[in-house]
């Protein structure tokens, strides 16, 4: 015991210095600005899983870590499609989950902005249109816009809720 409260001593005190904080960017600036300037608060999404692999939620789960901290940016998730300004779903559209999805998109308030993550949610993916599914997303609601890919990377998945809501920011 002695041992090692001497050794403590000599060694003395070993830590990191305190990391600096990243100076904000300014990009992220102009959008937290732009979504306050048209939405009033932060964007809202509501996720829906439609018949997914869970590879894109994969991707759409990395959008919260620290990385790209979208919470910080001024977009969040939503349990509620009656909070939601922006339904993002995933995979393709399987005959249970038909009836669920729609009544997702009528109880999102107008005006409803639909992007339809993966190919799967895109045109159906290598399930196409069978007894088990429906197709793609567009197939059974309106989409605004679709993010290819299998899975798609957070970074396209973000890049298309920009370009979704940049025509409402101008």
């Amino acid at each position: 015991m002695i041992n090692i409260l001497s050794r403590m001593i000599r060694t003395g005190i070993l830590s990191e210095e305190v990391p600096q904080a990243p100076k904000e960017d300014s990009t992220l600036g102009g959008l937290q600005q732009n979504l306050r300037k048209v939405l009033g608060r932060a964007l809202c999404i509501r996720h829906v899983d439609a018949g997914s692999c869970n590879g894109c939620e994969l991707e759409i789960e990395a959008l919260n870590n620290p990385y790209y901290n979208i919470e910080g940016v001024g977009i969040k998730f939503v349990a509620s499609p009656r909070h939601a300004d922006l339904l993002l779903v995933t995979g393709p559209v399987s005959v249970n989950m038909e009836e669920a999805l729609k009544r997702t998109f009528d109880a999102v308030p107008d005006p409803k902005i639909v992007i339809a993550v993966g190919d799967c949610g895109a045109c159906g993916g290598i399930f196409g249109k069978t007894y088990a599914s429906r197709g793609a997303i567009a197939d059974v609601i309106p989409v605004n816009h679709s993010v290819k890919g299998c899975p798609p990377t957070p970074t396209a998945i973000l890049q298309a809720i920009l370009q979704t809501i940049q025509p409402t920011t101008t």
